[in-house]
């Protein structure tokens, strides 16, 4: 097999080893694993270094020691005590604090080419495209099996020193990795489809052929930055100059945008628990008012001496019904994030937050005390670092709590998302999430409680986050149900236009539409969304409720694929909120009763169709009672959702 052109080195790392089996002993062979990149094509290089290991010459730390001892051992007991040694390293890796290894000696020339020429014969190369399946052990001494598509499969590469995922997540910027349905133990790598691929960056120029290429290896990073007018760019490239691109059909612009977006494909028939929704009359929407914000007053007198929150539903449903005054928010985000529990005394909360104070300051001195040497050598806490520090320097800057240079508040931004790395390191951070932190910390001005809310925000949205875009999957499927049962023709003419994905919703889930109202109107929504009412998933119902202001206009002007992402994209800064959320609220009583309301809108929003009265008629009777807020128990048949405090 023929070496590898030179190229540049994307990925390198030694200390990977072959377990090789002779009839004599069971040797290691050392080496360098490589990802070579050369003239547009990826290579994955082993090559063993000159000098052998075998297990008779390993060093390791045993169970009960801390010091490195040496392993020796008779020529009659050999077979059975390495085995006996490999399971137990294996089966206590986190207990060893170091491993290393002798160099085999050789006595003479004839021993010394045999051995090269022995070592050779373990060397290999191959082009990621040849590339079907990676198979992964990550007990013990993790290892990888690549198995090529000519069935080939290449000898398990040992990552005595970790690091097998580092690797996988190189390759993973230049292919598609998926879990295999049938076992989790193998991955399932798969090319971008190169001519679709081209044909979609062709109708882009120069300027904009980089964003596609980011948009397609990371698609939250894209909708975040650079490219968050990602519509108005497809609006224009394939209505350019070229007679050609202006006649292209909807049906293949939106497989292009599906190829830029990998992972999101959606087939509602492949997804379980798929059930046909067919028109349904749910009658018209009850007349729904908003009412004025939770005041201080009103907060405290829901007090005990203690401190303790009495009438938590009663004051959730007052949360929902008008959000709260400003001078709340402060103490009432704790309780409604889950930072402090609803039945905690004054006493209670001092006590645990001293608690996370300290808890909070040595998971930040674990990233403060990393020397710059010891940065060089931890890729991924450069790389978080790195994106931290460009995203906090573009996060609502035109907010006074975070304009000009060397803003505290931009300080107190990155310190946060920094040690939200050491307390997620396996999350670490993705743009988009410090979005979700400012409003948190604008409104606690307190580094350590901004945190822990945010900490408690993130286990509701991490699913959001996660790289095989599950849970972005899972929402972009249940709108799509709820829109079919709400207005079956208005999504039958997204789907005829190829936009029956609703990729164009993506943003609005991805960071609870942040980037779709003002600062203030965000804090309005968010409070309401925590209360977990009137029903689960409430989020959904404030989707269709834009969806459904927005879709006579679409349907009579008869949008297209790239219209309709650009009508949509145009809506951010234009939509009122609480004009918003009474189209949500009144959609959701709308739905409640329902009599014959499908099995799956029922699991998504985990409601019980109200069969006693319609929901016009219970608010009418309600809002005639002087006593109570209009529509303050409208949903007393609906429980509520408390914000959970684990993760999806």
């Amino acid at each position: 097999m023929a070496a590898p052109t030179a190229g540049k080195v994307v990925y390198e790392q030694d200390g990977i080893f072959i377990h090789s089996s002779t009839e004599d002993q069971d040797s290691l062979i050392s080496g360098i694993l490589r990802i070579i990149e050369k003239d547009g094509e990826l290579v994955v290089e082993y090559k063993p270094l000159e000098d052998g290991v075998d297990l008779s010459n390993m060093l390791y730390a045993g169970k009960d020691s801390s010091s490195v001892v040496e392993w020796t051992q008779s020529p009659t007991d050999k077979t059975q005590k390495n085995a006996e040694h490999q399971h137990s390293c294996e089966a206590e890796w986190d207990m060893i604090n170091t491993v290393s290894f002798k160099k085999k000696p050789y006595t003479n020339g004839e021993g010394t080419s045999n051995h090269v020429h022995e070592r050779s014969k373990w060397a290999f190369f191959f082009n990621v495209i040849d590339l079907k399946t990676i198979k992964i052990k990550l007990e013990g001494w993790s290892h990888l099996v690549f198995c090529l598509k000519d069935e080939t499969s290449l000898p398990a590469l040992h990552f005595h020193q970790g690091g097998s995922d580092l690797f996988i997540d190189c390759l993973k910027k230049y292919v598609l990795i998926n879990e295999s349905l049938f076992d989790e133990r193998v991955l399932i790598v798969s090319n971008y489809n190169k001519a679709l691929s081209q044909s979609f960056e062709n109708l882009f120029d120069d300027t904009t052929f980089g964003l596609v290429q980011k948009f397609r290896k990371d698609p939250y990073t894209t909708t975040m930055g650079g490219f968050s007018k990602v519509t108005n760019y497809l609006f224009d490239a394939f209505r350019g100059a070229d007679v050609e691109y202006q006649q292209r059909p909807a049906a293949e612009m939106a497989d292009s945008l599906n190829e830029v977006i990998p992972g999101l494909e959606i087939n509602h028939q492949e997804e379980p628990g798929f059930e046909v929704i067919k028109r349904i009359d749910l009658g018209t929407k009850p007349d729904v008012q908003r009412r004025e914000p939770v005041s201080v007053e009103d907060w405290t007198k829901n007090m005990d001496t203690e401190g303790r929150i009495q009438n938590v539903h009663d004051l959730k449903q007052r949360i929902f019904n008008g959000g709260l005054c400003h001078a709340v928010r402060k103490e009432a985000w704790k309780f409604l994030l889950g930072y402090f529990p609803w039945n905690s005394t004054r006493d209670d909360r001092k006590v645990s937050q001293k608690r996370k104070t300290d808890e909070y300051f040595r998971m930040k001195l674990q990233w403060k005390s990393v020397s710059e040497e010891q940065e060089k050598r931890n890729s991924r806490l450069r790389d978080y670092r790195s994106l931290i520090e460009k995203d906090v320097n573009r996060t609502d800057r035109t907010n006074t709590f975070y304009e000009g240079p060397d803003n505290p508040g931009l300080i107190l931004l990155h310190d946060i998302l920094m040690t939200y790395c050491m307390y997620d390191f396996d999350l670490g951070y993705v743009q988009g999430m410090s979005d979700l932190l400012s409003p948190v910390l604008y409104v606690m001005e307190n580094e350590v409680d901004a945190f822990w809310c945010f900490v408690s925000f993130m286990d509701q949205m991490h699913h959001n986050f996660e790289e095989q875009m599950q849970g972005m999957k899972t929402q972009l499927i249940q709108l799509s149900t709820l829109l079919r049962l709400l207005d079956l023709a208005f999504w039958n003419y997204l789907e005829s236009q190829d936009s029956g994905f609703l990729y164009f919703c993506f943003r609005w889930l991805l960071i609870r539409f942040k980037r779709e109202f003002s600062f203030q109107d965000v804090l309005r929504l968010w409070e309401v969304m925590w209360t977990g009412l009137p029903c689960q998933n409430f989020h959904l119902l404030v989707c269709c409720a834009i969806l459904d202001s927005e879709k006579q206009k679409m349907m009579d002007e008869h949008y297209g694929f790239n219209e309709i992402l650009k009508h949509i994209n145009e809506l951010s800064m234009k939509l009122d909120v609480e004009e918003v959320l009474r189209k949500a609220e009144a959609i959701c009583f709308q739905i409640k009763n329902c009599k014959d309301l499908p099995y799956a809108v029922r699991e998504i929003l985990e409601v019980i169709p109200d069969t006693a009265a319609p929901a016009a008629e219970i608010c009418e009777h309600r809002a005639l009672d002087t006593r109570s807020p209009p529509n303050a128990t409208c949903t007393d048949e609906l429980q509520p959702n408390p914000v959970p405090n684990g993760r999806d």
